[in-house]
């Protein structure tokens, strides 16, 4: 119980004080999950990143209930579910039911005007983090400077594909070279 209590607490804290979805928390998740509490392997985090990308909801709240689950099971994936969510969605509730005009003050714009700066460094520094660990095999490297620069030019010409068909390309990519590993291996 101590576990699914230390699971909930987290998340919320997590969700709380993270602005910026998703890839603005993975490196605060990280922090946590990873370094601080030792509840999973960073390689861990980068697979549950890749999968909770690669499957429909928000990537926080996947990487999240997957922890949970590692932790303790259904009960610990439902605790660090709701902890995530919960603070968004208290906030969400309070000023929809006492601010109509919130994100016309001011004071408010300006707030997120800072926000958004922060969000891009927390998005970044996860960027960096996931670089600096990840396996220095040059398939995976590859498979890294290409999408980045597939992203580049999709952003820099407005091209009409999204980063899904990145990554399904990329997924297809990995599992052709598995594929090809896996024949040479039966084949010696």
């Amino acid at each position: 119980m101590r576990t699914i209590f230390d699971l909930l607490l987290t998340f919320m804290k997590i969700g709380f004080f993270t602005f910026g979805g998703g890839y603005a928390m993975l490196s605060v998740i990280e922090d946590n999950c990873v370094e601080k509490k030792k509840w999973i392997t960073h390689d861990d985090m980068m697979n549950v990143t890749v999968i909770a990308e690669s499957t429909p909801g928000p990537i926080a709240i996947n990487c999240a209930t997957f922890i949970g689950y590692r932790q303790a099971g259904i009960l610990g994936s439902i605790a660090a579910t709701v902890g995530i969510v919960l603070p968004s969605f208290a906030v969400i509730l309070i000023i929809s039911g006492f601010l109509d005009n919130f994100l016309e003050m001011e004071v408010v714009k300006s707030a997120f005007r800072g926000i958004k700066c922060a969000v891009g460094i927390l998005i970044v520094s996860a960027a960096v983090t996931m670089i600096k660990k990840m396996k220095k095999k040059p398939f995976p490297i590859a498979v890294m400077v290409l999408s980045a620069l597939a992203m580049l030019v999709t952003d820099l010409f407005s091209l009409g594909f999204s980063a899904i068909t990145i990554i399904v390309f990329a997924a297809l990519l990995g599992l052709s070279v598995f594929a090809v590993k896996r024949i040479r291996e039966r084949r010696a």
